[in-house]
């Protein structure tokens, strides 16, 4: 069996428009739009169908039409169609030139119908609608009802306080309201005598009375005056201060007042012991330099430290057991006892520590000291010297 090729098929017309129309690229419902011919005639074009129009004098005009518009000979198209389909032209007054009127068969070929697209109404070229729930957000929706339910709710809440503060309770009463007026009020008017007319007015006064003591403060003599500083208040300025009077001072006047003459009474005389006893030599510590002295008590209490300047003594106190002297720059340091000066008490710039300040420790342990070994020492005396001889004015 041998196969058949392209070439032995039969190319159709309906054949070629369709390849010449998706060679452009356009679709039945784009020819429609730019040729403004319905798309069941371009299929019925392509088809062959004569029967699909319903006016067949336009059948030729809608072939050429279309077969230009594929860029192919439109006399050709046109013998080929009426060729496949049997077409022949009618003249425009001939019967067959007339308008069809469609009539109601219900013997339509189904088939027929199965396969044009128009008449179906699921086309696969033809864009779907899409169903209104399936355009629907759920989550916009579950936001939707639940601000519905906060405005019902907040709404609700509203009414219900207004009505609740608008409600008017009425409480059935036992007995009826009296009348507070009466139509006529003369007629209860009752003519008193002037004595009760008294006695009513002066019953009034002594009520008002008691009303004005109750509310009315009590009226004063005098305005009561309370200080707010009571002891500045109290302070009398002429008896401080700059204005203090001085009083002139009274000699004390003495009066003679004769008297009978007494005669004096014996003194008597008391003896009295006196103790003579001299009193214990001083001792100072002199320094011609500035000099660090430290001096402790017997039980090691610090009596005295400074740095003593030049010229500058100091005088040790009295105790029952002698101090203790501890001193920098001891050359410079020299022991007064009674205007006597012994030492130095150290060599130069040297240091000495437990040093006893008795007067008999001193006087034992240093000599008298050579005011010719060291100058300073003969210039220090000699300003003490002068400064002493000067009188002081007073």
């Amino acid at each position: 069996m041998k196969l058949k090729s392209f070439d032995d098929y039969e190319m159709r017309l309906g054949d070629i428009m369709r390849g010449e129309r998706a060679t452009l690229g356009k679709s039945l419902l784009d020819v429609q739009r730019e040729l403004r011919i319905k798309a069941p005639y371009i299929a019925a074009i392509e088809d062959a169908n004569p029967s699909a129009f319903d006016t067949p004098g336009f059948i030729s005009g809608y072939v050429r039409s279309y077969a230009r518009f594929l860029k192919m000979d439109p006399d050709k198209a046109f013998a080929a169609f009426c060729a496949e389909s049997g077409f022949v032209p009618a003249h425009g007054m001939s019967a067959a030139a007339a308008v069809r009127r469609p009539e109601a068969d219900d013997s339509v070929d189904i088939e027929q119908n199965a396969f044009n697209p128009f008449v179906n109404p699921k086309t696969p070229f033809l864009p779907t609608d899409d169903s209104w729930l399936s355009r629907l957000q759920y989550n916009a929706v579950g936001s939707i009802a639940v601000l519905l339910l906060l405005i019902g709710g907040i709404g609700f809440g509203g009414w219900s306080l207004l009505r609740e503060i608008q409600r008017v309770q009425i409480m059935p009463v036992d007995q009826a309201p009296l009348a507070l007026a009466e139509v006529d009020p003369l007629q209860t008017v009752v003519l008193t005598s002037d004595a009760d007319q008294a006695d009513s007015a002066a019953l009034a006064r002594a009520q008002m009375a008691k009303i004005d003591r109750l509310y009315r403060p009590k009226a004063l003599d005098a305005p009561v005056l309370v200080p707010r500083d009571g002891p500045i208040a109290t302070l009398d300025p002429s008896a401080m201060g700059a204005f203090i009077v001085a009083e002139p001072e009274v000699e004390p006047l003495v009066v003679a007042l004769e008297s009978p003459a007494l005669e004096p009474e014996p003194v008597k005389t008391v003896e009295v012991p006196i103790v003579l006893e001299e009193a214990p030599p001083e001792l100072a510590l002199f320094a011609i330099r500035p000099a660090w002295v430290r001096i402790r008590s017997g039980d090691g209490d610090v009596i005295f430290e400074k740095i003593l300047d030049a010229g500058e003594e100091y005088i040790l106190p009295q105790t029952e057991v002698a101090p203790v002297l501890r001193a920098g720059m001891s050359g410079s340091i020299y022991f007064k006892v009674n205007g006597q000066l012994y030492g130095p008490a150290g060599n130069k710039t040297s240091t000495i520590k437990n040093v006893s300040l008795s007067i008999s420790a001193v006087t034992e342990r240093y000599a008298k000291a050579d005011v010719t070994l060291d100058p300073v020492l003969a210039r220090m005396l000699a300003l003490a010297k002068t400064q002493s001889e000067d009188p002081v004015d007073e």
